[in-house]
């Protein structure tokens, strides 16, 4: 199957639900690893980050992550420059439909890149993921503690991509340091978008 390239929204691989990796084993192992082998991710490894990130699991609504009063201010976006049958570009995640939606064409890596401080994981890796936040979803309701919330939650799925990294056989990196405004406008971002984390993944070098 050649790469989805003039397609705007992909479909993903359903996710797994169970592993050969326990919960314990993946504590265990964690560790923040900046360097990553010059090889691609395949859909069902980039569809299984991104479930345990915002994945929805229940017929109500509810996602891996816990949120303030289920409001999810959380959005996704990732630019792809290595994934098997997915071409170089920005994608935002689509929870409700486990989709994606491409927003950019072009690999824009290096973009992030210039943008995050110039550091090398974020160039190097075959995917970054850029956790931003829309936070009036959640300070309407819980007002200026709402900012602490949204907070809370990106640690908690910056956390489960830790840990399902590591059941993939993957690794990753939580980056904090990058100028605000040129994030936003790699990734195109709307007025109440905001970047606060990003999350290359890899393969490990030693895998």
């Amino acid at each position: 199957m050649g790469n989805i390239g003039s397609e705007k929204t992909v479909t993903l691989p359903a996710p797994q639900f169970d592993s050969r990796t326990s919960i314990e084993e993946s504590l265990l192992e964690r560790r923040s690893v900046r360097q990553y082998r010059d090889k691609e991710l395949t859909m069902g490894e980039l569809s299984q980050l991104l479930w345990a990130a915002q994945g929805v699991t229940s017929s109500r609504g509810y996602r891996t992550a816990p949120s303030a009063g289920a409001l999810y201010p959380l959005e996704i976006y990732i630019a792809v420059g290595k994934i098997s049958e997915l071409a170089p570009g920005i994608y935002k995640y689509e929870p409700g439909e486990h989709k994606l939606l491409k927003t950019c064409d072009g690999d824009k890596r290096i973009d992030l890149w210039r943008a995050a401080l110039e550091q090398s994981p974020i160039r190097n890796a075959p995917v970054v993921l850029v956790f931003c936040a829309i936070y009036e979803r959640t300070t309407r309701k819980y007002r200026k503690r709402g900012i602490r919330y949204v907070h809370m939650e990106v640690g908690h799925a910056a956390q489960n991509v830790c840990l399902q990294a590591v059941s993939l056989g993957l690794d990753t990196v939580v980056i904090g340091a990058f100028n605000d405004k040129e994030i936003k406008k790699v990734l195109n971002l709307e007025a109440d978008e905001w970047p606060l984390c990003i999350m290359p993944a890899g393969r490990v070098e030693n895998d």
